[in-house]
């Protein structure tokens, strides 16, 4: 494609400014409630899933820049027509859409946020997400009637970008209709299963919400058998007791409530004396046997031969009725032990997932594949086979696999696929809470999921859930169809929530669903066949190796593809694609320069599909200099210009496992217009000049962090390097990308030299007092430092010197020639050559630098006096 005139192309209002405060305030809230604020980007699991206001406001911004191709619908008024949006001025006028998108800038960003909660449609656009994922991009464009296509390796990304996009189509009765059929088919069955006695009234039966288990090794000097706890609590207390603790007696088996959980208690049912606290797993993975006092590591037990043994040892129960009559909640809800009439119950199911060979067909029985975060690697210790898992179904109890089999094989039965898959869909992502990774979170009184973080981390202590489900308890497959239909619903009829004078707001629900014209594709990038030219390709690429896709989904996919292989070729193999997905993986040897080089060529490819006038907007991790060099360096050889960025600091924790970073950054590009060389010294003034520029209009119109401002500032002088990318000349050499970033971020932190701020102000048409004031603010210059060089003077109104000033001159000739900065050296030399005090041979035997062939071009090109430029030539 021709390279666009950037001179003539239009900006967009997201190159000129984004409201990063509003987007900010809001996104905190959604990551704390997404359930209610995206009720379609929460149906399944997926990683690193970014915020769909983030999204929204990025489409907004992004493709909201023509008033004749917009239509502004408000769910909580009658349409409003585009010459009648607006908010009134001061006169009683009336701003339009035009002038609300030209008015964005650093200084007004929130100029296009009165839309933001507006049901806004924009007439013939295209958007791509190269990196789909769990497809957030594409419900937030096509909610502004964009024509969305995404595409991602990973079949079940696919998948559930396929069920979101869908759902405003599915007829919510027909679900309802098929979860009752599956209902009575096998609830009543799987519940009996989790059926458990209740201990304030024999004539009732509980539900067990959570089973308790411990793993058992034998001790390798005296063979006592041990539980692995690492300490006895079974559970804060709540309610009226919410100031003790469950604990569970090692003695006797039995729970009780303590008042501290460090000190020693006393168990009430065996006078047993203990300290909760000290269980026999200590940290580093060690067990202690209390026998022989022996102690030695779990995984090296399982390396001597051993395998687990489980005990089931605790029961969190909800007895429906006790509730029913009006007891108090400690009483209807609690945790007891775990009695011989429970242990039956499992062993129920286990008799039913040995003797019903039919169950086979809907578990997974492949082996897990050995990866970066099955096995040890650099970037997970967690090896899940040093604990004895070897397969997909040793993630399961048998308990487990009885229920989840049963249930699938239910889920199998329905005819109408669509909804299948839906019901298909709340099956997998209940797996996270149905497996022997799953723990109990003690402070929160609640089950956590297998993925806490993007990893599997083997449990000493799990907790096994109620997988139909009961009144209580979380990650059940009833309360996760529940959000199914809710994310349907949503899907049908969305609204929007906004804040409005620290009050949130939501919408009335938008006439237009989450839905229209798209296409999904499951393959490579780089290898799509994409016909269309994109106006926009939104997306959150992979970053390094801080989600290894293709190990974490597998755990999904190998229970999807037992009812998807035979509809979607995608789903064939055993698992997911890992050799061809961009991350860094040393399982299959891909490192982070591999990374970078196959980032670059996903790159290669959007340009080649994207509009001459098109934008690439993307989400990216801060990293450090390096990885900001290698971006640069990646965008710009492949043809993009670098135009802005912005940071977003909400809802990290989603993404980022362990992380010092305190945000991630929107990067904004555009295909790259001609690039001209320039000197690094010019280049540099002009990011200062730039970077300065910023500073002011941010602080004149936002309230944002020191920290925000800086990253934004990275985004405008990677907009003056973009330009020049490949042909910045610094003493006769080329600059690489890496080492621009490295002088860049020395610009930011203010790492500025007076004779760089007076170049700044000899390129300006009328420099003054306060433009010095101005450019040294934020750096480490003081005005008076350039008053003390003699840099300008103040005695008959403002006024820059030169080499002719009496008093710089002076300046010059006082100073030490080995002190002297490249450009006292020129200034002094071009003073000298105007005199003709030394001959021309005198002149080259004086030492001349790459830095000063810079300046004295500068100086020439500036000034308009060639004389500069005649100082080192021939």
């Amino acid at each position: 494609m021709p390279n666009p005139d950037s001179n003539s192309r239009n900006t967009l209002p997201i190159e000129r400014g984004f409201p990063i405060e509003q987007v900010n305030d809001l996104a905190d809230r959604e990551g704390r409630a997404k359930l209610y604020y995206r009720p379609l980007s929460t149906m399944h699991k997926w990683w690193a899933r970014r915020l769909g206001s983030v999204f929204r406001a990025i489409t907004l911004y992004s493709l909201v820049d023509d008033p004749d191709s917009v239509e502004v619908h408000d769910p909580d008024q009658t349409d409003l027509n585009l010459t009648d949006f607006g908010e009134e001025t001061g006169d009683g006028s009336e701003i339009d859409i035009e002038q609300l998108i030209d008015a964005v800038s650093l200084r007004d960003p929130d100029a296009l946020w009165s839309l933001y909660p507006k049901d806004v449609r924009v007439d013939g656009k295209k958007v791509l997400d190269p990196f789909m994922g769990g497809g957030t991009s594409l419900m937030e464009a096509i909610r502004f009637d964009a024509e969305v296509t995404g595409v991602d390796l990973n079949p079940v990304a696919w998948f559930i970008s396929k069920k979101e996009l869908e759902a405003h189509k599915i007829d919510i009765e027909a679900l309802q209709e098929a979860f009752d059929d599956v209902r009575e088919s096998v609830a009543g069955d799987l519940q009996s299963l989790y059926e458990t006695a209740c201990p304030h009234d024999a004539d009732h039966v509980a539900d067990t919400v959570y089973a308790m288990w411990v793993r058992e090794l034998d001790c390798t000097s005296c063979g006592e058998t041990i539980p692995l706890f690492k300490d006895y609590r079974v559970a804060n207390g709540r309610y009226e007791d919410d100031d003790k603790y469950n604990v569970y007696c090692p003695d006797c088996g039995s729970v009780f409530l303590t008042d501290d959980y460090k000190s020693e208690s006393v168990c009430p049912e065996c006078s047993y004396e203990y300290i909760p606290a000290d269980g026999p797993v200590t940290r580093g993975g060690n067990y202690g046997c209390p026998s022989c006092g022996l102690k030695y590591p779990i995984v090296d037990a399982i390396a001597d031969g051993q395998s687990y043994s489980e005990k089931l040892y605790a029961i969190e129960y909800y007895c429906p009725d006790c509730e029913d009559e009006g007891k108090d909640r400690s009483t209807f809800k609690g945790y007891k032990p775990a009695t011989e009439d429970d242990l039956a119950q499992f062993e129920r199911a286990r008799d039913g997932w040995e003797s019903d060979e039919d169950l086979r067909d809907y578990a997974p029985s492949g082996e897990i594949p050995e990866g970066a975060i099955t096995a040890a690697s650099r970037i997970n210790g967690n090896d899940v086979f040093r604990h004895g898992y070897e397969t997909w179904q040793d993630m399961f109890n048998d308990r487990q696999l009885f229920c989840l089999s049963t249930l699938l094989s239910a889920i199998d039965d329905i005819e109408d696929q669509s909804v299948k898959e839906y019901l298909l869909l709340a099956f997998s992502d209940s797996l996270m809470f149905q497996n022997r990774f799953a723990l109990y979170n003690v402070s929160g009184t609640k089950i956590e999921g297998i993925f806490r973080q993007n990893s599997y981390t083997p449990r000493v202590e799990y907790a096994e859930n109620n997988v139909w489900g009961t009144r209580a308890g979380r990650g059940t497959f009833q309360n996760t169809w529940e959000k199914i239909l809710d994310a349907v619903e949503f899907a049908h009829h969305p609204t929007e929530r906004y804040l409005e004078d620290g009050e949130l707001i939501q919408t009335e629900p938008f006439e237009h669903p989450v839905g229209g014209t798209y296409s999904l594709h499951q393959g490579d990038i780089r290898e799509i066949d994409l016909e269309a030219d994109y106006d926009a390709v939104i997306t959150d690429p992979p970053y390094y190796d801080n989600v290894v896709y293709s190990e974490v989904s597998d755990f999904f996919y190998v229970w999807q593809r037992l009812l998807l292989a035979n509809e979607y070729q995608s789903f064939t193999p055993d698992v997911t694609p890992r050799d061809e997905s961009i991350v860094a993986n040393p399982a299959v040897n891909k490192d982070a320069e591999t990374f970078e080089g196959e980032l670059q060529q996903s790159f290669s490819r959007i340009r080649e599909v994207l509009k001459d006038d098109g934008v690439l907007v993307f989400t990216y991790r801060h990293g450090g200099k390096e990885s900001w060099g290698a971006l640069v360096h990646a965008l710009c050889h492949e043809g993009f210009d670098i135009t802005a960025t912005y940071p977003i600091s909400a809802n990290l924790s989603e993404f980022m496992m362990g992380d010092e970073l305190s945000f991630s950054v929107i990067v904004v590009a555009r295909p790259a217009s001609d690039r001209e060389p320039i000197s690094w010294s010019s280049l540099r003034r002009r990011m200062h000049r730039a970077s300065r520029q910023v500073r002011d209009d941010i602080r004149e119109g936002q309230t944002i962090s020191e920290g925000d401002i800086s990253v934004v500032e990275l985004g405008r002088c990677f907009r003056e390097y973009s330009g020049h990318h490949g042909k910045v000349h610094r003493e006769g050499a080329v600059m690489t990308a890496d080492e621009v970033v490295e002088e860049i971020y020395d610009i930011i932190a203010g790492d500025v030299s007076p004779d760089e701020i007076y170049l700044d102000l000899l390129a300006m048409e009328d420099p003054t007092l306060d433009d010095v004031n101005r450019l040294c603010r934020g750096t480490k210059i003081n005005p008076d430092d350039l008053r003390d060089r003699s840099l300008f003077d103040t005695g008959d109104g403002f006024r820059l010197a030169n080499w002719a000033n009496d008093d710089r001159l002076a300046y010059l000739k006082a100073r030490d020639t080995d002190d002297l900065t490249a450009l006292e050296r020129v200034q002094l030399l071009r003073y000298d050559t105007e005199q003709e005090t030394r001959t021309r041979d005198e002149l080259r035997e004086m030492e001349v630098t790459g830095e000063m062939l810079d300046v004295a071009t500068d100086l020439a090109t500036v000034t308009g006096d060639e004389a500069y430029r005649q100082l080192f030539r021939d």
